[in-house]
């Protein structure tokens, strides 16, 4: 069984002292390969070291929404030196955050909107971060196409859903799935086409139900599946397999050029 974390950051700090075990373990649990995002351009290096050092690892590069008070004009700049240089699997990790105290949102939106325009040059998908902020995120796609992607952490309606798979997105499901009282997202999870889901960590964040007190880790893509087997009608084997494909369509892997 080959499964992908869609959504990690491995190249954090909380990895640093056992990440190569971390990986290892993935191995054995069939977590065969992750995505590593980038947040903030002064990281970049670091994620470049660390997505080199295994060939289960695929980063992105981007800036993101919760760092605008670190992200400077001439990092746009350099981000586009970057994927020319590197060649990332998408751009991301970049969005819209309105539920920040305090948010700039017009800043958040002229941001994204450029890197949008980034990844229709480089003819990249995005990986997206939203929240409080579908309604703006879909406006701007619809102006900017891009080569769709994954919504990370999507927690909005059906209809919101339906206007992003027109887009040719699909939707990261991770740990929040695994606490009983998201009555209202494990009931949209039911009612998405399998087609449209893949799995996520977003490690060290995200923590799953009962493991509050603990970093996540990738380690934990077996136990997401298992909820998400328990929410649908598929079985266990189906969803893992398609929930992979689903990842590499996205990112527009062929069959060619697809990890292992």
């Amino acid at each position: 069984m080959a499964l992908i974390d869609s959504h990690c950051h491995l190249d954090f700090a909380q990895f640093d002292a056992d990440r190569d075990a971390v990986l290892a373990h993935c191995q054995q649990l069939g977590v065969n390969n992750i995505i590593v995002p980038a947040v903030t351009a002064g990281a970049w290096h670091k994620l470049l070291s660390v997505c080199q050092s295994s060939a289960m690892l695929h980063f992105a590069l981007g800036l993101h929404p919760l760092f605008m008070d670190e992200h400077q004009a001439e990092h746009l700049q350099q981000l586009e030196v970057q994927i020319k240089n590197h060649q990332p699997i998408a751009i991301g990790e970049i969005g819209l955050d309105f539920y920040l105290p305090n948010h700039d949102k017009d800043a958040q939106i002229s941001l994204f909107r450029l890197q949008l325009k980034l990844a229709q040059q480089t003819d990249l998908p995005v990986l997206l971060h939203v929240r409080k902020a579908h309604d703006q995120i879909l406006q701007c796609l619809k102006q900017i196409p891009v080569k769709g992607g994954i919504v990370h952490a999507f927690n909005g309606s059906l209809q919101q859903a339906e206007q992003y798979m027109e887009l040719g997105f699909v939707f990261g499901v991770g740990g929040t799935i695994t606490y009983d009282r998201a009555t209202r997202l494990r009931q949209l999870i039911r009612e998405l086409p399998l087609s449209s889901l893949v799995l996520e960590t977003d490690a060290p964040d995200m923590p799953l139900s009962g493991q509050q007190e603990q970093a996540n880790t990738p380690e934990n893509i077996p136990k997401i599946l298992d909820v998400l087997a328990e929410l649908r009608t598929e079985d266990r084997q189906t969803i893992a397999s398609v929930t992979t494909s689903n990842c590499w369509r996205a990112l527009h892997f062929n069959n060619s050029t697809q990890p292992n």
